[in-house]
């Protein structure tokens, strides 16, 4: 849509006593909020089985599957940078954000190997990209220990149990402390927060424009081992592990569309995706570079989009990674600018527009 027929809208919009809405790019709708709930560590099959994960399967045959979806990398921790950032910027491990090259502070464990990446990215990611464009963003963390918290692991001292020092939440899957604009942000505090704020903002209906939504490592289906651990949190006892994980999924998803906003004019999404696939496969899409260190293809895994005034029984077998769903959420809040792989065209990389469009 050009700018002279996107003012057309708008005036007519206006004149019907409609809210005004900008276009997105692409032939993608413009958004108001999009909500992005990531899991952990299985693969496509495992969780679009009905009998497994009857939520997110539901969800799935409901509204929209992207059947062939793919991490970026194994292990986890550059997945979710590169969602935000558009590169895993040389991550293939699961160190502290803090940690470079000859690190000796704990959680630095790789430090000392051979062209060992700066965990810390000094580049743009979307909340910049969201702020410059007069939008907001929150990261909502399960179990973080205090708004704005730099921990690496943190348990709940709350449980009177072996979970009480356990790594419940982690920053390798936080995405957003990876990146020094975020930690060095003065106002972090009020983007980096825990679930407590999340139940206060969904009550409230005073939800961001983009929402980064991570359970901690018992409901994510990441899995702990040890003493105390919930039997339906062992690592090892992945079918329990998915169901917990599929319920917890499901109750945010329900939380969500109470909102006013789901309810309303407003276009409004919710993805759920995973961070990377159960196995070590290689698989992937979309501007990977299989000889890489990093970067090389993560596996199959699920991603569902849910929308409030989108299509329904949508199954889209386009490839799509991490970087598409960058390269959607830049469309569909008007961002022209294409971090990182996200401007991949060439490559692949193309907006998630059959599961975004809206009914005309």
């Amino acid at each position: 849509m050009n700018r002279q027929v996107a003012s057309i809208a708008v005036a007519m919009a206006v004149a019907l006593g409609l809210p005004a809405k900008a276009a997105g790019l692409e032939g993608m709708p413009r958004y108001d909020r999009v909500f992005v709930i990531v899991e952990e560590n299985k693969d496509y099959d495992q969780i679009l089985d009905p009998a497994s994960a009857p939520n997110i399967a539901g969800l799935a045959a409901r509204y929209g599957n992207a059947t062939k979806f793919y991490g970026e990398v194994h292990p986890s921790e550059a997945n979710y940078v590169a969602m935000l950032g558009g590169d895993t910027f040389g991550i293939h491990d699961d160190d502290a954000y803090y940690c470079k090259a000859g690190s000796t502070q704990p959680f630095c464990d790789g430090a000392a190997a051979p062209g060992y990446a700066d965990h810390t990215v000094r580049t743009r990611h979307l909340g910049d990209q969201l702020l410059a464009a007069g939008l907001s963003w929150k990261g909502y963390y399960e179990t973080l220990p205090e708004p704005g918290s730099l921990a690496v692991v943190a348990g709940d001292p709350r449980f009177d149990n072996g979970t009480r020092k356990t790594a419940l939440y982690a920053s390798k899957h936080s995405g957003f402390m990876n990146f020094a604009s975020v930690q060095n942000d003065p106002r972090r505090a009020e983007r980096i927060v825990g679930f407590d704020q999340l139940d206060r903002d969904l009550a409230a209906n005073a939800l961001p424009a983009f929402a980064l939504i991570v359970p901690n490592q018992c409901n994510e289906m990441h899995g702990l081992s040890g003493d105390g651990v919930p039997a339906d949190c062992e690592s090892a006892n992945k079918a329990a592990l998915i169901r917990r994980g599929d319920a917890y999924v499901g109750d945010l998803v329900r939380r969500i569309q109470a909102t006013r906003a789901w309810a309303g004019r407003e276009n409004v999404a919710i993805v759920i995706t995973f961070d990377e696939g159960a196995g070590k496969t290689r698989d992937g899409c979309c501007a990977v570079t299989p000889e890489a260190l990093s970067n090389f293809g993560g596996g199959h895994i699920p991603t569902i989009v849910i929308t409030n005034h989108g299509p329904r029984g949508v199954r889209d077998d386009t490839p799509y990674n991490h970087y598409s769903l960058l390269r959607t959420l830049e469309d569909a809040f008007g961002l022209s600018e294409r971090l990182g792989h996200a401007a991949d065209t060439d490559k692949g990389v193309r907006p998630m527009t059959p599961l975004f469009a809206t009914k005309p």
